[in-house]
């Protein structure tokens, strides 16, 4: 394999520069996950889906991989427009919407959204990163991260927390140019907290007694802030300097500046050496919302019919660094060409053509692999990467018959374009065809499970509706709704 330099845009430095790690050919990457307290929407994966790429193409490289990415489960306000957030918890907000009168706690809703995110997350063939952790796993790192920036004059307790200073990072802003002078005339006038210094600081730790979820603290009764939480599980398993750093482009303010502030103040070491950034993704020209119709989750679309591999080929089909507009007839689109690499895979599983020279082949297959991973290499130049590996199943889909050595040479070419692109994943049987016989799954024909299913929605027992998906799917079977009603299908790869 030929030298080649990994590059991507570094938005602290505003340029296009090699990705370099402290330890050579290892990287520690940390990713912003979600907050869950709902089903996450192809916008979080439009954001989750490029790191998922970098690891790929950094593995590509030969590279090794730590790669962490979060959840948060607790300290995410409803108002995070500003360093210091105002308004309530997401997670205790969604509580008490009527989706969560399903859950008898707080903490049954935030493992019942994790898990559906983790089954999105499966569905769209994305890398498992090294670990998963939880904000309301590591408290304790938080609360001793907190304490060290009390005692070095970093931050200060009020009656009602614990806040950072602002002023005394002289670097403050530097990542998003929100800096000090900007806030102070930018900053909400509404007055959050009469005790505390000036506005721009925010808070490390919330005093509240009573917060559905509260830990106990030197400061008393209360829960963490947002952004203390990454700065904490990125150092406990990363260490003090991170490779790299990503995120959708609404983390870069006020999240991703505020954990700088705090972890370099901690530590006296740079947080990350390179920021990344995804731009916002609309859907069909308009900004993603629940009263414009246009709000899709992963499950939505699989449930509308649609291969999950198609929704991821659709998200990355454009450079994350540029604005990204999900529609429809891309998706369907991007079926026909998913459904390309599942021909090439039945083709390859099935030679039946004469033996004849393979070296054109072999070369032509070899190039195209070469130049993705090139385009990959360019700051993840997803549209031209995906352009040669489509070029490549038209390639193999062109010969009238594989032979057993242009099979091995195309099933190569097939395994490292899923290796690099997550598109085409050989599938795990032959049978790719939907069964005659209906199953019959913990005792009950799958019909019965539909009609449970449906009776299920009717009620707006979505919890229900779900766990009744989720079992047909483990059983290894796909339900799909259409206006006409619900099929069910036998999984493919």
């Amino acid at each position: 394999m030929p030298d080649r330099v990994f590059k991507l845009y570094d938005t602290m430095s505003r340029q296009v520069k090699e990705l370099r790690t402290v330890e050579p050919g290892h990287l520690k990457f940390y990713t912003c996950g979600p907050t869950v307290y709902s089903y996450a929407h192809i916008g979080n994966f439009r954001s989750f889906l490029p790191a998922d790429l970098v690891v790929r193409t950094a593995k590509a490289l030969g590279w090794r991989v730590t790669w962490v990415t979060n959840i948060t489960d607790v300290g995410h306000l409803t108002e995070d427009d500003v360093a210091d957030a105002g308004g309530e918890d997401r997670m205790e907000k969604a509580l008490r919407s009527k989706e969560g009168e399903h859950f008898s706690n707080i903490w049954d809703l935030a493992e019942y959204y994790t898990n559906a995110y983790l089954k999105d997350w499966s569905d769209l063939n994305m890398t498992e990163p090294h670990v998963r952790p939880r904000a309301t796993q590591h408290v304790r790192e938080q609360i001793t991260m907190t304490e060290a920036l009390i005692d070095k004059g970093n931050a200060y307790e009020t009656p009602t927390g614990v806040y950072f200073d602002v002023n005394s990072d002289n670097e403050y802003g530097k990542l998003s140019g929100n800096t000090r002078d900007k806030l102070k005339e930018a900053v909400r006038e509404v007055v959050l907290d009469d005790n505390k210094r000036q506005q721009a600081d925010f808070a490390l730790w919330k005093k509240d007694d009573k917060h559905l979820m509260q830990w106990f603290s030197p400061w008393g009764w209360g829960f963490p802030g947002w952004h203390i939480e990454c700065s904490a599980m990125a150092r406990a398993y990363l260490g003090d300097t991170i490779d790299l750093h990503s995120g959708g482009e609404d983390n870069m303010f006020p999240h991703h500046e505020c954990e700088i502030a705090q972890s370099e103040t901690f530590t006296g070491k740079p947080f990350s050496n390179h920021w990344m950034h995804v731009r916002f993704l609309q859907v069909e020209g308009e900004k993603m919302a629940k009263r414009t119709g246009n709000f899709y989750t992963v499950r939505d679309l699989i449930e509308q019919g649609y291969d999950p591999l198609a929704v991821r080929y659709a998200l990355i089909s454009v450079p994350y660094g540029k604005p990204f507009n999900f529609t429809l007839q891309g998706l369907k689109d991007a079926q026909g060409n998913v459904e390309r690499f599942r021909e090439c895979w039945r083709r390859v599983e099935d030679p039946t053509g004469a033996s004849g020279d393979s070296s054109a082949f072999k070369r032509d297959l070899e190039r195209l692999y070469s130049e993705s991973l090139d385009a990959m290499c360019e700051d993840l130049n997803t549209s031209v990467a995906i352009a040669k590996a489509l070029e490549g199943a038209k390639t193999i889909l062109r010969e009238q018959g594989l032979d057993s050595a242009r099979a091995s040479i195309a099933r190569e070419f097939l395994t490292k374009v899923d290796g690099l692109l997550g598109i085409s994943p050989q599938p795990r049987s032959k049978d790719t065809g939907e069964p005659t016989a209906s199953p019959v799954i913990d005792g009950k024909p799958i019909e019965v499970w539909i009609e449970e299913r449906a009776s299920a929605k009717r009620a707006k027992d979505f919890a229900q509706s779900d766990a009744i998906r989720d079992k047909v799917s483990e059983a290894g079977y796909e339900l799909r709704d259409s206006p006409e009603g619900t099929t069910w299908t036998k999984k493919l790869g």
